[in-house]
Order: C-alpha cells, then structure tokens, then sequence
C-alpha cells in the first residue's frame, strides 16, 4: 500500500465529485480493499494450490510488479495514466480500491504471508497496514496542502525508493532456493 504515492492519483480521479461525497467515496473504496485483503488472506493459499502455483512464483511476480510500481514513482511520467479518469463519474473498486489500495503486490504479500503467519497476526497487520493508509488517503487534501507539489513529489519518490529496496528482496527471496546449491558448491 502506498498511500503517500496514491494521494496525486486520489485528487486527480475524485476533482469533479463534490468534497462533501469525496470523503465517502474514499471510505467505501477502501473498504472494498480491505476485505479483499482479507479474503485474500482466507483463500489465497487455497487458490495457488489450485492453480498449482508455487510460493516463490508469487515472490518473483510480486517482486517484478512491485519494481515497476516503484519505477514509476521513482521516474513518474509526466502526466497521470489516470487523470483521464476525472470526469467520468464516480469512481467504483477500479482504480481506487484496486489496484491502488489492493495491489497486486499487496495480495500477492498478503498471500505469501497467509502461509508464514498466524491469521490472527496476519489480520492484524493487514487492519494496521489499511488504518495507515485510510489516514493517510482520509487527509489527502489536507497533506497535499500542507507538503505542496513538492513535498508530495519527495515523499513519493522516497517511498519509490523504500518500495524498490522491497521489490528486490521479495524477488532475491523467491529465487534463493534455485541458487542455495551453486553457492555450496563453489567452496
């Protein structure tokens, strides 16, 4: 989840709806991407089985996904891929809740973790992980006005940077078993 990131995105697809029913339509949107967190977490384990997709597969693509995310917050291009979406009415699951709230990144973490942790952990920290960015994206314009174009676009691009060192590693972690044996045998 990144909510510091989303907040140009937010602004941009909800100008045209009313403040009053902007703060509603944030709410429900991330509602929607809490519970398909949650099911996610319920589920996803049961659905890489049957669709005979190994854990490391969702690290690597996980990782790969979340790299390109984190590119393009890093170099962002120079107009919004979803600033054609101002205009076009109110905004329902796409793109607000998926994939910007719940990513492919985020289900495919939330994946992963439902095999490591206990549910109970993993729904806390899914609830924690949601709360933060709920604030965050609940106070959007507020941080808009406060930080400026400019602090919007440094903290974006930190969190591009921090998302990066992520993507890396969730990657390096899906493909260390294939290299384990190469290194125990070049000593």
């Amino acid at each position: 989840m990144d909510p510091i990131g989303n907040i140009p995105i937010y602004l941009v697809v909800l100008k045209e709806i009313p403040p009053h029913r902007q703060r509603m339509i944030i709410i429900r949107e991330l509602l929607i991407s809490l519970l398909i967190m949650i099911l996610f977490s319920f589920v996803g384990e049961g659905l890489l089985r049957i669709l005979a997709i190994d854990h490391r597969t969702v690290l690597v693509s996980g990782g790969v996904i979340l790299f390109l995310i984190a590119i393009r917050m890093v170099f962002p291009e120079s107009k919004s891929s979803f600033s054609n979406l101002s205009g076009a009415g109110e905004p329902l699951i796409v793109p607000l809740a998926i994939p910007l709230v719940a990513g492919p990144s985020v289900l495919a973490a939330v994946m992963i973790y439902s095999r490591q942790e206990s549910h109970p952990v993993l729904l806390a920290g899914i609830s924690m992980a949601w709360f933060v960015s709920a604030m965050i994206l609940l106070s959007a314009s507020t941080l808009k006005r406060i930080l400026g174009e400019r602090g919007m676009l440094a903290c974006e691009r930190l969190m591009g940077l921090l998302l990066t060192l992520m993507s890396v590693q969730m990657f390096l972690e899906g493909l260390s078993p294939h290299f384990t044996p190469l290194s125990s045998t070049s000593g």
